[in-house]
């Protein structure tokens, strides 16, 4: 039986609860590469994925705020597992923009008793990220048929349903729900990253997909105004990052406080009172500070448009996460490698296992370039030149 969680101090009392659990088996699942099945029905079962459906629907709506904490939190704890349901949050909210009441009342229905997203969004092999070959094409008996190949499928391997971009003929982008067990649907496990190992970002095949039409969502229409997924998809992300370097951050203090050893010339007994490990600990702690900070303000900001969504809003909301994202992620690989700075020699050992951390951050950093953020925030701040809306920022 799926919990229906009410409202955001429960959805956040949930997400520290399975957090503190997931945590304790985290490192074990990585080194083995053990998928966590049993911990995704637990986040199921808890009725966290289903926080962010509109009240009109059953659902608690959470603020956006409250989601960027729930994902940090998991992030702190698992990353794999807080990047698992990220497509799922936002699958969710395309159908909250563009779905039709009748997608909405069915859709929000299935998250409601526990059933989760994937996506099948990415390929590889295109002229770029937003190169979609996939194809979705009128069958002459009714509804569509969807071909194509997906890579870096995160969450495809444990959904009930599957997400797809595709174009249609006239090449506008629409989204079309698959059930994971539809014929000509094949999910394949062959994620091979050196990080966030647990995902399952695989590949997914389509040949001869039979959609129904109340399955397929407009998804270009999006585009055409003022819109929030963007920075809402962006948000989560930055969330994660921020958790990685949260968690590197407390797990490199314990190692410091119970296993490490001082250096010689600091006369001290405790690796911890080291006065240039205290230094260190110190500014590590203030660039996790900051870069929780910036995500709390950039969550606010979506809030802020979702109240009042126009132009100006929406624009300050993506500079918010833009600049959120673009901070925590240095941080986050700064912190997984300042993990062997502080604790020395010992901690690298393979059998801590200590160095997810960072392969975590390095991996999950690359999802899109910091660098191109910063460019759209110094167009903003210089000339008040609106950023783009292709739904990456």
């Amino acid at each position: 039986m799926t919990h229906v969680i009410a409202d955001d101090a429960e959805a956040l009392a949930t997400a520290r609860e399975l957090a503190a659990g997931f945590a304790e088996g985290a490192a074990a699942r990585d080194a083995e590469r053990r998928l966590p099945e049993p911990e995704l029905d637990r986040l199921s079962a808890s009725g966290l994925l289903a926080v962010t459906v509109p009240r009109a629907y059953g659902g608690a709506d959470v603020s956006a705020r409250t989601l960027a904490e729930v994902f940090r939190l998991l992030a702190a704890a698992d990353p794999n597992l807080a990047q698992i349901p990220h497509s799922h949050f936002v699958y969710v909210n395309v159908l909250r923009q563009q779905g039709t009441d009748v997608q909405r009342k069915f859709f929000f229905g299935e998250v409601l008793d526990g059933r989760r997203f994937g996506n099948a969004q990415s390929e590889a092999g295109t002229r770029h990220v937003q190169d979609y070959r996939t194809s979705l094409v009128a069958a002459p008996e009714g509804g569509f048929l969807l071909n194509g190949t997906k890579h870096y499928s995160t969450g495809a391997l444990f959904a009930h349903w599957i997400p797809v971009l595709a174009r249609r003929e006239d090449r506008t982008l629409h989204v079309a729900y698959v059930p994971r067990d539809a014929p000509g649907l094949t999910v394949v496990d062959d994620w091979d990253g050196m990080g966030q190992r647990t995902t399952a970002s695989g590949t997914v095949q389509l040949e001869d997909v039979r959609v129904p039409e109340d399955r397929v969502v407009p998804h270009h229409l999006t585009f055409q105004g003022p819109q929030l997924h963007g920075a809402y998809a962006q948000l989560l992300h930055a969330a994660i990052d921020v958790g990685i370097a949260g968690g590197a951050l407390e797990e490199a203090l314990e190692f410091v406080r119970t296993k490490a050893r001082p250096w010689f010339e600091s006369g001290q007994e405790r690796a911890a009172d080291d006065p240039l490990v205290i230094q260190r600990s110190g500014e590590l702690a203030v660039k996790v500070r900051a870069a929780e900070a910036l995500l709390d303000r950039a969550a606010q900001a979506v809030d802020t448009a979702r109240d009042d969504l126009n132009d100006a809003t929406a624009a300050a909301a993506s500079i918010a996460v833009a600049a959120a994202k673009a901070f925590a992620d240095p941080v986050a690989v700064e912190l997984g490698n300042a993990i062997f700075e502080l604790g020395g020699t010992r901690s690298s050992l393979d059998g801590l296992n200590l160095h997810r951390h960072w392969r975590n951050a390095r991996t999950h950093t690359l999802h899109d370039p910091a660098r191109w953020k910063i460019q759209h925030i110094g167009r903003y701040v210089l000339d008040g030149k609106l950023p783009p809306r292709h739904g990456l920022l």
